[in-house]
């Protein structure tokens, strides 16, 4: 900061992040801590190459003012952007009520008696901020690489490839234990008929045993036998 008696400025020299074929402006902020007017006129030493708004104003009592410097499109680079050009800031006490309007040459003139306040600001040629590569910076920020995206590709197609296979294992087994389970119930229902059948006969054996007043012959042991074994046998399957 370059403080004077009349207005101080912010910043103490002009930065330009210097790029070619590139316009590029710079903020100079001016405060005026007395209690007066105080009007103000900006001047440089290569008035073609900057533009500046405004060139000229006044500062109220205790308020600031900003001043917008553009540095018009450059060519080429100077060398080793070293910038030469100059801005100087000049400041004057007026009459309370003056405008940007009022404002004259004269008024700057010290040869007229006027008190002049000057102050000189250097211009200082900056490197632009180095730009990132879009896909660099979603490449980092993400933390995946195109290799990684088509290893995990594949890894997720041999998954799905090993899940549909299990898939049509589960039906195959499911289809087969189907077919077992039907087969056996088709089984145990021909047995509970046959094991029905031999009840039947054997209870008429019975009542045709008791009506002659004899034992149980020898062929009621043999279907009480063979009752036997038929029972077990759905135990079994059952």
């Amino acid at each position: 900061m370059s403080t004077g008696e009349l207005l101080s400025s912010e910043p103490s020299e002009l930065k330009f992040p210097f790029e070619l074929r590139k316009q590029i402006s710079c903020s100079l902020q001016l405060s005026n801590k007395t209690d007066n007017y105080v009007a103000f006129k900006v001047k440089t030493t290569n008035p073609k190459k900057y533009c500046v708004r405004p060139n000229a104003g006044v500062v109220l009592p205790r308020s600031a003012c900003e001043v917008i410097v553009t540095m018009q499109a450059q060519k080429e680079a100077p060398p080793d952007m070293q910038c030469r050009d100059k801005f100087l800031l000049q400041s004057v006490k007026v009459n309370d009520g003056v405008t940007a309007t009022d404002i004259t040459a004269e008024m700057f003139n010290k040869e007229a008696g006027h008190v002049v306040e000057e102050c000189k600001l250097r211009v200082v040629y900056v490197s632009p901020p180095s730009p990132v590569q879009e896909g660099s910076e979603e490449g980092s920020s993400a933390g995946v690489s195109v290799s990684d995206v088509r290893h995990a590709n594949a890894a997720e197609f041999a998954s799905g490839a090993r899940a549909s296979t299990e898939g049509l294992e589960a039906q195959d087994m499911s289809s087969e234990a189907k077919a077992l389970v039907t087969k056996l119930t088709e089984e145990k229902n021909k047995a509970i008929q046959q094991n029905n059948k031999l009840r039947q006969e054997l209870e008429l054996l019975r009542r045709e045993g008791s009506k002659s007043g004899g034992g149980l012959s020898f062929m009621v042991v043999i279907l009480i036998g063979l009752l036997g074994i038929i029972m077990g046998y759905i135990m079994k399957k059952s």
